[in-house]
């Protein structure tokens, strides 16, 4: 299992339609092949910034995601919204 880290920087003034945006979309990526969850998250210091964490089967599963229908459906509810381009990076759990 691994978990996709992505940063959304929203444009100032558009936080209220974004979040209204991405809940409605949130079942979009939850329904993709390899997904096990997703969440969002608001930063407190800076409102405009967001934090989508995704659980995913394996890398190939969100790039398989990425390069979906389902995707292009995500981007355009999504993705209009970003003051900046999404940094997205994958974490896997440290164990001992």
């Amino acid at each position: 299992m691994i978990m996709e880290h992505a940063w959304l920087p929203v444009t100032p003034g558009r936080e209220e339609e974004f979040m209204s945006s991405i809940l409605a979309a949130l079942p979009l990526i939850e329904s993709a092949p390899g997904c096990h969850g997703a969440e969002v998250h608001r930063q407190i210091e800076n409102p405009s910034t967001f934090l989508l964490v995704v659980q995913w089967t394996s890398v190939e599963a969100h790039m398989d995601f990425r390069s979906s229908p389902l995707f292009e459906t995500w981007r355009s509810q999504t993705h209009p919204y970003y003051e900046t381009p999404a940094t997205v990076t994958h974490f896997s759990r440290v164990q001992a």
